[in-house]
Protein backbone atom coordinates (compact mmCIF):
# COMPACT_ATOMS: atom_id res chain seq x y z
CA UNK A 1 0.00 0.00 0.00
CA UNK A 2 1.55 3.27 -0.93
CA UNK A 3 1.79 5.96 2.24
CA UNK A 4 3.40 9.07 0.40
CA UNK A 5 2.98 10.16 -3.09
CA UNK A 6 4.91 12.71 -4.41
CA UNK A 7 3.61 15.38 -7.43
CA UNK A 8 5.51 16.92 -10.06
CA UNK A 9 3.53 19.62 -12.12
CA UNK A 10 3.49 20.78 -15.34
CA UNK A 11 5.01 24.77 -15.03
CA UNK A 12 2.08 26.21 -16.57
CA UNK A 13 -0.77 24.47 -17.61
CA UNK A 14 -3.58 24.32 -14.95
CA UNK A 15 -3.41 20.71 -12.67
CA UNK A 16 -5.19 21.90 -10.29
CA UNK A 17 -8.19 19.26 -11.09
CA UNK A 18 -5.43 16.47 -10.86
CA UNK A 19 -4.37 17.86 -7.83
CA UNK A 20 -7.79 17.71 -6.49
CA UNK A 21 -8.54 14.63 -7.39
CA UNK A 22 -5.62 13.26 -6.01
CA UNK A 23 -5.55 14.80 -2.89
CA UNK A 24 -9.35 13.62 -2.39
CA UNK A 25 -8.48 10.05 -3.25
CA UNK A 26 -5.15 10.31 -0.66
CA UNK A 27 -7.15 12.14 2.55
CA UNK A 28 -9.76 9.37 2.13
CA UNK A 29 -6.71 6.62 3.00
CA UNK A 30 -4.53 8.45 4.74
CA UNK A 31 -1.94 8.93 2.67
CA UNK A 32 0.60 11.70 2.39
CA UNK A 33 0.95 14.11 -0.69
CA UNK A 34 4.08 16.14 -1.19
CA UNK A 35 5.20 18.15 -4.14
CA UNK A 36 7.88 20.66 -4.83
CA UNK A 37 7.52 23.97 -3.22
CA UNK A 38 7.89 26.01 -6.27
CA UNK A 39 4.87 24.16 -8.25
CA UNK A 40 2.35 23.34 -5.32
CA UNK A 41 2.75 26.99 -3.67
CA UNK A 42 0.58 28.30 -7.50
CA UNK A 43 -2.12 26.41 -6.52
CA UNK A 44 -4.67 26.24 -3.38
CA UNK A 45 -4.02 22.55 -2.57
CA UNK A 46 -3.15 20.82 0.78
CA UNK A 47 0.06 18.99 -0.25
CA UNK A 48 3.07 19.36 1.94
CA UNK A 49 5.65 21.22 -0.01
CA UNK A 50 9.29 19.08 0.11
CA UNK A 51 12.55 19.70 -1.60
CA UNK A 52 13.51 17.43 -4.52
CA UNK A 53 15.73 14.70 -2.51
CA UNK A 54 13.17 14.65 0.30
CA UNK A 55 10.09 14.00 -1.98
CA UNK A 56 12.06 11.18 -4.15
CA UNK A 57 13.19 9.53 -0.41
CA UNK A 58 9.89 9.58 0.90
CA UNK A 59 7.72 8.68 -2.37
CA UNK A 60 6.18 5.49 -2.68
CA UNK A 61 4.71 6.38 -5.98
CA UNK A 62 5.29 9.59 -8.07
CA UNK A 63 2.28 11.34 -10.33
CA UNK A 64 3.80 13.13 -13.46
CA UNK A 65 0.75 16.27 -14.44
CA UNK A 66 1.69 17.47 -17.24
CA UNK A 67 3.27 16.31 -20.84
CA UNK A 68 6.23 14.34 -22.50
CA UNK A 69 8.36 17.34 -20.76
CA UNK A 70 7.22 16.73 -17.06
CA UNK A 71 7.26 13.14 -17.58
CA UNK A 72 11.02 12.79 -18.19
CA UNK A 73 11.62 15.34 -15.75
CA UNK A 74 10.02 13.08 -13.33
CA UNK A 75 12.10 10.04 -14.59
CA UNK A 76 15.13 12.00 -14.05
CA UNK A 77 14.10 12.60 -10.11
CA UNK A 78 13.68 9.12 -9.76
CA UNK A 79 16.99 7.49 -11.90
CA UNK A 80 18.37 4.52 -10.19
CA UNK A 81 15.50 3.65 -7.72
CA UNK A 82 12.42 1.43 -7.64
CA UNK A 83 9.95 4.21 -7.20
CA UNK A 84 7.11 3.76 -9.84
CA UNK A 85 5.92 6.80 -12.12
CA UNK A 86 2.74 7.31 -13.35
CA UNK A 87 2.11 10.12 -16.14
CA UNK A 88 -1.00 11.66 -16.52
CA UNK A 89 -1.51 14.07 -19.46
CA UNK A 90 -2.41 17.60 -18.94
CA UNK A 91 -0.45 19.01 -22.13
CA UNK A 92 -1.07 18.11 -25.52
CA UNK A 93 0.64 15.06 -27.35
CA UNK A 94 1.28 13.15 -23.93
CA UNK A 95 3.07 9.79 -25.42
CA UNK A 96 4.78 9.14 -22.40
CA UNK A 97 1.51 9.62 -20.19
CA UNK A 98 -0.20 6.30 -19.57
CA UNK A 99 -3.43 8.22 -18.79
CA UNK A 100 -5.63 11.27 -20.10
CA UNK A 101 -7.10 13.87 -16.97
CA UNK A 102 -10.99 11.88 -17.53
CA UNK A 103 -9.30 8.66 -16.87
CA UNK A 104 -7.39 9.88 -13.58
CA UNK A 105 -10.25 8.39 -11.05
CA UNK A 106 -10.05 5.21 -12.43
CA UNK A 107 -6.22 4.95 -12.54
CA UNK A 108 -5.92 5.32 -8.98
CA UNK A 109 -8.81 2.90 -7.96
CA UNK A 110 -6.54 0.46 -10.44
CA UNK A 111 -4.09 1.33 -8.24
CA UNK A 112 -5.45 1.06 -5.01
CA UNK A 113 -6.95 -2.68 -6.15
CA UNK A 114 -2.79 -3.36 -7.53
CA UNK A 115 -4.28 -3.65 -10.60
CA UNK A 116 -1.22 -2.58 -13.07
CA UNK A 117 1.96 -3.64 -13.96
CA UNK A 118 5.59 -1.57 -13.93
CA UNK A 119 7.96 -1.70 -16.99
CA UNK A 120 11.68 -0.38 -16.74
CA UNK A 121 12.99 2.58 -19.38
CA UNK A 122 16.53 2.67 -20.23
CA UNK A 123 18.76 6.09 -19.90
CA UNK A 124 21.57 6.78 -21.20
CA UNK A 125 24.34 9.40 -19.45
CA UNK A 126 27.38 11.50 -20.59
CA UNK A 127 29.86 13.74 -18.98
CA UNK A 128 29.87 17.40 -20.61
CA UNK A 129 32.73 19.33 -21.15
CA UNK A 130 32.70 20.94 -17.84
CA UNK A 131 33.03 17.86 -16.27
CA UNK A 132 28.82 17.66 -15.22
CA UNK A 133 27.04 14.35 -15.75
CA UNK A 134 23.95 14.30 -17.01
CA UNK A 135 21.39 11.86 -17.83
CA UNK A 136 18.62 11.96 -20.54
CA UNK A 137 15.64 9.22 -21.26
CA UNK A 138 14.53 10.30 -24.55
CA UNK A 139 18.18 11.03 -26.09
CA UNK A 140 20.91 12.82 -26.59
CA UNK A 141 22.06 15.20 -29.49
CA UNK A 142 24.84 17.51 -30.84
CA UNK A 143 23.07 19.44 -32.82
CA UNK A 144 24.29 22.58 -35.06
CA UNK A 145 24.73 25.97 -34.00
CA UNK A 146 23.22 28.70 -36.68
CA UNK A 147 26.04 30.65 -38.38
CA UNK A 148 28.49 28.00 -36.79
CA UNK A 149 28.45 25.31 -40.12
CA UNK A 150 27.34 21.82 -40.09
CA UNK A 151 27.36 19.08 -37.33
CA UNK A 152 30.37 16.71 -38.09
CA UNK A 153 30.33 13.86 -35.62
CA UNK A 154 32.49 10.94 -35.72
CA UNK A 155 30.62 7.46 -34.27
CA UNK A 156 32.66 5.24 -32.94
CA UNK A 157 31.92 1.53 -31.82
CA UNK A 158 33.95 -0.48 -29.35
CA UNK A 159 36.86 2.07 -29.78
CA UNK A 160 36.68 2.26 -33.75
CA UNK A 161 35.26 4.26 -36.31
CA UNK A 162 32.51 3.05 -37.62
CA UNK A 163 30.98 6.05 -39.77
CA UNK A 164 31.09 9.77 -40.22
CA UNK A 165 28.03 12.24 -40.10
CA UNK A 166 27.79 15.81 -41.50
CA UNK A 167 24.25 16.77 -40.18
CA UNK A 168 22.11 18.92 -38.61
CA UNK A 169 22.21 17.05 -35.64
CA UNK A 170 23.01 13.55 -34.75
CA UNK A 171 20.76 12.18 -31.88
CA UNK A 172 21.52 9.37 -29.82
CA UNK A 173 18.34 7.87 -28.34
CA UNK A 174 16.66 5.53 -25.80
CA UNK A 175 14.01 3.27 -27.01
CA UNK A 176 11.69 5.27 -25.09
CA UNK A 177 12.86 8.57 -27.35
CA UNK A 178 12.50 6.84 -30.53
CA UNK A 179 9.20 8.26 -31.03
CA UNK A 180 10.76 12.01 -29.93
CA UNK A 181 13.81 13.09 -31.93
CA UNK A 182 14.67 10.30 -33.58
CA UNK A 183 11.37 9.79 -35.26
CA UNK A 184 11.21 12.50 -37.17
CA UNK A 185 15.05 12.16 -38.23
CA UNK A 186 14.01 8.85 -39.60
CA UNK A 187 14.87 6.48 -37.05
CA UNK A 188 13.06 3.39 -36.09
CA UNK A 189 10.15 2.74 -33.90
CA UNK A 190 11.54 0.88 -30.96
CA UNK A 191 9.64 -1.04 -28.21
CA UNK A 192 10.77 0.52 -24.87
CA UNK A 193 10.63 -2.80 -23.64
CA UNK A 194 14.14 -3.65 -25.71
CA UNK A 195 16.93 -2.56 -24.13
CA UNK A 196 19.08 -1.09 -27.00
CA UNK A 197 20.37 2.62 -28.45
CA UNK A 198 19.43 4.23 -31.63
CA UNK A 199 22.02 6.32 -33.49
CA UNK A 200 20.47 9.02 -36.03
CA UNK A 201 21.58 11.56 -38.06
CA UNK A 202 18.71 14.67 -38.59
CA UNK A 203 19.14 16.26 -42.73
CA UNK A 204 22.24 14.07 -43.35
CA UNK A 205 24.62 15.90 -46.03
CA UNK A 206 25.97 12.46 -46.76
CA UNK A 207 24.98 9.42 -49.10
CA UNK A 208 24.50 7.42 -45.72
CA UNK A 209 21.96 8.63 -43.59
CA UNK A 210 20.66 5.53 -41.89
CA UNK A 211 20.49 4.91 -38.70
CA UNK A 212 22.68 2.60 -36.11
CA UNK A 213 20.82 0.26 -33.46
CA UNK A 214 23.41 -0.74 -30.63
CA UNK A 215 23.17 -3.27 -27.79
CA UNK A 216 23.49 -1.79 -24.16
CA UNK A 217 26.52 -3.60 -23.91
CA UNK A 218 28.12 -1.99 -26.69
CA UNK A 219 30.57 0.80 -26.19
CA UNK A 220 29.47 4.09 -28.17
CA UNK A 221 31.26 7.51 -28.38
CA UNK A 222 30.61 10.53 -30.40
CA UNK A 223 34.23 12.66 -31.86
CA UNK A 224 33.18 16.04 -33.04
CA UNK A 225 35.77 16.05 -35.71
CA UNK A 226 37.88 19.19 -36.80
CA UNK A 227 35.47 20.32 -39.55
CA UNK A 228 32.37 20.47 -37.42
CA UNK A 229 31.29 23.84 -36.20
CA UNK A 230 30.48 24.45 -32.62
CA UNK A 231 27.67 22.26 -31.52
CA UNK A 232 24.72 22.80 -28.61
CA UNK A 233 24.50 19.19 -26.50
CA UNK A 234 20.86 18.66 -25.86
CA UNK A 235 19.61 16.56 -23.29
CA UNK A 236 16.33 15.49 -23.27
CA UNK A 237 15.46 18.61 -25.57
CA UNK A 238 17.49 20.94 -22.91
CA UNK A 239 20.85 22.57 -24.28
CA UNK A 240 23.03 21.28 -21.13
CA UNK A 241 26.60 22.48 -22.84
CA UNK A 242 27.95 23.07 -26.50
CA UNK A 243 30.68 20.88 -27.96
CA UNK A 244 33.80 22.29 -29.75
CA UNK A 245 35.97 20.35 -32.24
CA UNK A 246 38.27 17.50 -30.68
CA UNK A 247 35.26 17.02 -28.00
CA UNK A 248 34.69 13.41 -27.73
CA UNK A 249 31.26 12.21 -25.35
CA UNK A 250 31.53 8.72 -24.05
CA UNK A 251 27.69 7.58 -24.22
CA UNK A 252 27.01 4.86 -21.54
CA UNK A 253 23.22 3.47 -21.49
CA UNK A 254 21.73 2.67 -17.92
CA UNK A 255 18.77 0.00 -18.33
CA UNK A 256 15.84 -0.29 -16.00
CA UNK A 257 16.95 3.76 -15.28
CA UNK A 258 12.95 3.80 -13.74
CA UNK A 259 10.04 2.15 -13.38
CA UNK A 260 6.56 3.63 -15.25
CA UNK A 261 3.00 2.02 -14.20
CA UNK A 262 1.12 0.49 -16.93
CA UNK A 263 -2.43 -0.64 -16.94
CA UNK A 264 -2.11 -2.36 -20.19
CA UNK A 265 -5.95 -0.69 -21.66
CA UNK A 266 -3.44 0.69 -24.56
CA UNK A 267 -0.40 -1.18 -25.83
CA UNK A 268 3.19 1.01 -27.00
CA UNK A 269 1.75 0.25 -30.42
CA UNK A 270 -1.77 1.63 -30.45
CA UNK A 271 -0.10 4.87 -28.79
CA UNK A 272 2.48 4.94 -31.69
CA UNK A 273 -0.32 4.59 -34.74
CA UNK A 274 -2.73 6.75 -32.66
CA UNK A 275 -0.21 10.05 -31.49
CA UNK A 276 2.46 9.56 -34.44
CA UNK A 277 -0.73 9.21 -36.91
CA UNK A 278 0.82 6.13 -38.41
CA UNK A 279 -0.74 4.96 -41.58
CA UNK A 280 -0.10 2.54 -44.51
CA UNK A 281 0.84 3.50 -48.15
CA UNK A 282 -2.36 5.28 -49.53
CA UNK A 283 -4.57 2.93 -46.56
CA UNK A 284 -4.38 -0.16 -48.92
CA UNK A 285 -6.87 -2.39 -48.07
CA UNK A 286 -8.59 0.12 -45.66
CA UNK A 287 -12.23 -1.69 -44.47
CA UNK A 288 -15.27 -0.34 -45.01
CA UNK A 289 -17.48 2.00 -42.71
CA UNK A 290 -20.03 -0.35 -43.12
CA UNK A 291 -18.38 -3.41 -41.40
CA UNK A 292 -18.23 -1.66 -38.18
CA UNK A 293 -18.64 -3.00 -35.33
CA UNK A 294 -19.68 -1.64 -31.79
CA UNK A 295 -19.10 -3.21 -28.53
CA UNK A 296 -18.84 -2.54 -24.95
CA UNK A 297 -15.85 -3.52 -23.19
CA UNK A 298 -17.13 -3.12 -19.82
CA UNK A 299 -14.01 -4.01 -17.76
CA UNK A 300 -12.23 -1.46 -19.33
CA UNK A 301 -15.47 0.61 -18.86
CA UNK A 302 -15.86 2.43 -22.90
CA UNK A 303 -18.06 1.59 -25.52
CA UNK A 304 -15.44 0.53 -28.39
CA UNK A 305 -16.02 0.62 -32.68
CA UNK A 306 -14.12 -2.27 -34.13
CA UNK A 307 -13.28 -1.72 -38.01
CA UNK A 308 -11.33 -4.69 -39.54
CA UNK A 309 -10.64 -6.56 -35.97
CA UNK A 310 -9.22 -3.19 -35.01
CA UNK A 311 -10.11 -0.76 -32.35
CA UNK A 312 -11.10 2.49 -34.14
CA UNK A 313 -12.57 4.54 -31.60
CA UNK A 314 -13.64 4.67 -27.76
CA UNK A 315 -16.20 6.15 -25.37
CA UNK A 316 -15.14 5.97 -22.41
CA UNK A 317 -18.12 5.92 -19.55
CA UNK A 318 -17.98 5.34 -15.70
CA UNK A 319 -21.02 4.00 -13.90
CA UNK A 320 -22.71 5.60 -10.90
CA UNK A 321 -25.07 2.95 -9.17
CA UNK A 322 -28.24 3.16 -11.14
CA UNK A 323 -27.07 5.97 -14.10
CA UNK A 324 -23.76 5.79 -16.50
CA UNK A 325 -21.91 8.61 -17.44
CA UNK A 326 -20.48 9.25 -21.00
CA UNK A 327 -17.43 10.85 -20.40
CA UNK A 328 -15.05 11.29 -23.57
CA UNK A 329 -15.03 10.68 -26.70
CA UNK A 330 -11.49 9.23 -29.11
CA UNK A 331 -11.31 8.39 -32.54
CA UNK A 332 -8.06 6.86 -34.08
CA UNK A 333 -6.76 9.57 -36.97
CA UNK A 334 -6.31 7.13 -39.23
CA UNK A 335 -10.15 6.19 -39.09
CA UNK A 336 -11.77 9.58 -39.11
CA UNK A 337 -14.33 11.10 -41.10
CA UNK A 338 -16.14 8.04 -41.32
CA UNK A 339 -18.82 9.00 -38.39
CA UNK A 340 -17.36 6.25 -36.22
CA UNK A 341 -17.68 8.60 -33.51
CA UNK A 342 -21.75 8.78 -34.19
CA UNK A 343 -21.98 5.53 -33.95
CA UNK A 344 -20.42 5.29 -30.23
CA UNK A 345 -22.63 8.06 -29.64
CA UNK A 346 -26.19 6.42 -30.79
CA UNK A 347 -24.83 2.79 -29.74
CA UNK A 348 -24.12 4.20 -26.19
CA UNK A 349 -27.41 5.93 -25.95
CA UNK A 350 -29.72 3.18 -27.16
CA UNK A 351 -27.91 0.48 -25.23
CA UNK A 352 -28.78 2.84 -22.19
CA UNK A 353 -32.32 2.74 -23.12
CA UNK A 354 -32.77 -1.24 -23.82
CA UNK A 355 -31.40 -0.97 -19.94
CA UNK A 356 -33.78 1.60 -18.79
CA UNK A 357 -30.20 3.20 -17.43
CA UNK A 358 -30.19 6.80 -16.82
CA UNK A 359 -27.24 8.58 -18.92
CA UNK A 360 -24.73 11.66 -17.12
CA UNK A 361 -22.92 13.24 -20.29
CA UNK A 362 -20.06 14.89 -20.19
CA UNK A 363 -18.59 14.25 -23.07
CA UNK A 364 -19.38 16.96 -25.71
CA UNK A 365 -19.36 15.30 -28.47
CA UNK A 366 -22.28 12.77 -27.10
CA UNK A 367 -23.85 16.24 -26.02
CA UNK A 368 -24.14 17.37 -29.71
CA UNK A 369 -24.90 14.56 -30.81
CA UNK A 370 -27.58 14.74 -28.67
CA UNK A 371 -28.41 18.11 -30.23
CA UNK A 372 -28.79 16.04 -33.47
CA UNK A 373 -30.74 13.32 -32.30
CA UNK A 374 -33.71 15.02 -30.09
CA UNK A 375 -35.37 11.54 -30.24
CA UNK A 376 -32.55 9.93 -27.50
CA UNK A 377 -32.84 12.93 -25.29
CA UNK A 378 -35.66 10.89 -22.60
CA UNK A 379 -32.89 8.55 -21.64
CA UNK A 380 -30.59 11.63 -20.20
CA UNK A 381 -31.33 12.68 -16.37
CA UNK A 382 -32.76 15.77 -15.98
CA UNK A 383 -29.86 18.86 -16.17
CA UNK A 384 -27.09 16.08 -17.06
CA UNK A 385 -26.06 18.35 -20.00
CA UNK A 386 -25.90 21.67 -21.09
CA UNK A 387 -25.75 21.26 -24.51
CA UNK A 388 -26.25 24.95 -25.29
CA UNK A 389 -22.64 25.34 -23.94
CA UNK A 390 -21.15 23.02 -26.14
CA UNK A 391 -17.91 23.39 -27.77
CA UNK A 392 -18.49 21.13 -31.25
CA UNK A 393 -15.33 21.56 -32.10
CA UNK A 394 -13.83 19.98 -29.18
CA UNK A 395 -10.80 17.31 -29.58
CA UNK A 396 -13.21 14.87 -28.32
CA UNK A 397 -15.00 15.04 -31.06
CA UNK A 398 -12.67 15.02 -34.08
CA UNK A 399 -13.03 14.79 -37.90
CA UNK A 400 -14.68 11.49 -37.74
CA UNK A 401 -17.70 13.08 -36.06
CA UNK A 402 -18.81 14.86 -39.29
CA UNK A 403 -20.19 13.35 -42.16
CA UNK A 404 -22.80 11.01 -43.73
CA UNK A 405 -21.36 7.53 -42.00
CA UNK A 406 -23.74 8.44 -38.91
CA UNK A 407 -26.62 7.57 -40.68
CA UNK A 408 -25.45 4.24 -40.99
CA UNK A 409 -26.36 0.98 -38.96
CA UNK A 410 -24.18 -0.65 -36.11
CA UNK A 411 -23.71 -4.11 -35.99
CA UNK A 412 -23.59 -5.12 -32.72
CA UNK A 413 -24.79 -8.92 -32.91
CA UNK A 414 -22.93 -11.43 -30.83
CA UNK A 415 -21.51 -13.18 -34.20
CA UNK A 416 -19.76 -10.03 -35.28
CA UNK A 417 -17.98 -9.81 -31.72
CA UNK A 418 -16.76 -13.17 -32.19
CA UNK A 419 -15.93 -12.64 -35.70
CA UNK A 420 -13.79 -9.98 -34.46
CA UNK A 421 -11.83 -11.99 -32.16
CA UNK A 422 -13.07 -10.03 -29.04
CA UNK A 423 -12.45 -12.01 -25.37
CA UNK A 424 -15.78 -13.24 -24.67
CA UNK A 425 -15.00 -13.06 -20.68
CA UNK A 426 -14.28 -9.46 -21.13
CA UNK A 427 -16.77 -7.76 -23.72
CA UNK A 428 -20.44 -7.83 -23.87
CA UNK A 429 -22.05 -6.34 -26.98
CA UNK A 430 -23.86 -3.04 -27.32
CA UNK A 431 -27.37 -3.42 -27.24
CA UNK A 432 -29.63 -1.68 -29.95
CA UNK A 433 -33.41 -0.84 -29.79
CA UNK A 434 -35.55 -3.17 -32.32
CA UNK A 435 -36.34 0.12 -34.39
CA UNK A 436 -34.22 -0.67 -37.17
CA UNK A 437 -31.02 1.17 -38.04
CA UNK A 438 -29.49 4.16 -35.75
CA UNK A 439 -29.28 7.47 -37.26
Amino acid sequence: MVKVVGLVLHPRRDCGSAVDAIVNWAAERGVTVLGLPDEITRIACSAVPVPAEEMVERAGLLVSLGGDGTMLRTMRLVEGRKTPVLGVNVGRLGFLAEVDLPDLGDALSSIDEHRYTVESRTAVRTTLPDGREVSAFNDVALVRVPGHGLAAVGIRVEGRGFVNYAADAVIVSTPTGSTAYSFSAGGPIVSPNVEALIVSAAAAHSSFNRSLVLDTSEHLALDVLPTSGRLAIEVDGIIEGYAEPGTRLEIRPVPAAAQVIRFGRTSFYERARRKLRVEGSAQVGAPDQGDAVVVDSFELQRYEVLLGGEVAGVLHYRRHGDRVELLHTEVDQAFSGRGLAGRLAAAALKDARARSTPVVVTCPFVASYLERHPELADIVKAGAVDTSTVDVGSADAGPADAGPADAGPVNVGPANVKAANIRAANVRTAETDAAGPIS
